[in-house]
């Protein structure tokens, strides 16, 4: 039976990236970013490798610790509370999780890059306004031995700074994922203004020549490989959007505190301890979730889609509840670039987006549960 309570080990794990996370990047260092235009600190992320962060999900054969998801998710959440921005989600979780279905030479030396924290990754799937894998158009058409990769890809996480894509493009017969340095002939990165100050690009290909050794698994057969990788991204942007609730529902809570009207603490008021309780309660809730998708993916990957979308539907739901009131219950000042409120709320928004929103990971949790009953 799958547990919902943290592990002792699990728990040492949060502490010790709590206390890391709290000193090397709190929310200063993304303001610290945005003002200086950058959108990633390759500084940190060194660090992350380091600590074997980025490893995560990488067996240890391809020298990872192959900690597993509820590992992953652990350490997604703990950089929700600060808003730390790094490609941890997009390549040692995304990228991880697909290559490792791979067993060759070359899936291998690139976990290997990946958990010493040499490369990183960009999920290149989407192409119109909703996430929609299966609705992919970018064409691969096969030439020779090889391919042509033609078409364009749109709000790429993390493509800016990546050292490498993964590719989902439309095959002959299906659909194909491509592994390819962000840096190939015909390859143009557009960067995107993203109101979370975080790394993201439009993605033009033309004519971008492909091999059969950057195929990742089967042609026209991508999604076999990228489905576990998908799941997994969006357990660890759940976890994320879990810690970034946590986060902002402390700093409300301190405010209430501290503020105060007619002499008296705004917390001491009612109306507001009720409207705090609730947040508290959802949020409990939604960790429950998100450690269940984790236990899930680790467990039993092969029936994971269900607690995965409900875990991402629910942190999206909570996230911005949570900030919605966050904002209201700071009056004025939450609505200031001066205070940090703000920035939860933006990355809330983001990423409730990213992999898939509301209303798709409602529509498979749907499906899942009662579809079949109809």
């Amino acid at each position: 039976m799958t547990t919902l309570v943290r592990t002792e080990e699990e728990t040492l794990l949060a502490d010790a990236a709590r206390g890391f996370l709290d000193e090397a990047a709190p929310i200063t260092h993304l303001r610290g970013l945005r003002d200086e235009g950058r959108t990633h600190d390759p500084a940190l992320w060194k660090a992350m490798a380091d600590m074997g962060w980025t490893g995560v999900l990488v067996p240890e054969a391809a020298g990872g610790s192959d900690m597993g998801h509820a590992a992953a998710n652990i350490l997604a959440e703990e950089m929700g509370r600060t808003l730390v921005t790094s490609p941890f989600i997009s390549t040692a979780v995304i990228a991880a999780t697909a290559l490792r279905q791979v067993s060759d030479d070359r899936a291998n030396a690139a976990l290997r890059q990946i958990a010493d924290g040499s490369v990183t990754y960009a999920l290149a799937v989407d192409e119109g306004a909703k996430f929609a894998p299966d609705a992919v158009e970018l064409q691969a058409s096969q030439e020779g031995n090889g391919f042509k990769l033609s078409g364009s890809k749109r709000f790429v996480v993390d493509a800016g700074q990546a050292d490498r894509l993964l590719v989902l493009a439309r095959s002959q017969d299906g659909l194909t994922l491509f592994d390819i340095p962000s840096d190939r002939a015909g390859i143009t990165r557009t960067a995107r203004s993203v109101i979370d100050s975080r790394d993201a690009a439009d993605i033009e290909f033309d004519a971008v020549e492909a091999t059969g050794d950057d195929v990742v698994g089967n042609i026209d057969d991508g999604l076999t490989v990228l489905k576990p990788a998908l799941e997994a991204g969006q357990a660890a942007l759940a976890a994320e959007l879990t810690g970034l609730a946590a986060g902002a529902f402390g700093r409300t809570v301190e405010y209430l505190k501290e503020r105060k009207q007619f002499g008296v603490q705004i917390g001491m008021f009612q109306a507001l301890q009720h409207r705090a309780a609730h947040m508290w309660c959802e949020s409990e809730v939604t960790a429950s979730a998100v450690l269940h998708a984790g236990r899930k993916l680790d467990e039993d990957p092969q029936n994971a889609t269900l607690a995965v979308s409900l875990a991402k539907a629910r942190a999206t739901d909570t996230a911005q509840l949570t900030v919605r009131e966050g904002v209201q219950m700071h009056g004025g000042i939450g609505m200031t670039d001066a205070f940090d409120m703000g920035f939860y709320m933006k990355r809330a928004r983001v990423a409730a987006e990213w992999l898939g929103d509301y209303g798709h990971h409602a529509a498979v949790v749907a499906n899942l549960r009662w579809g079949a009953e109809a």
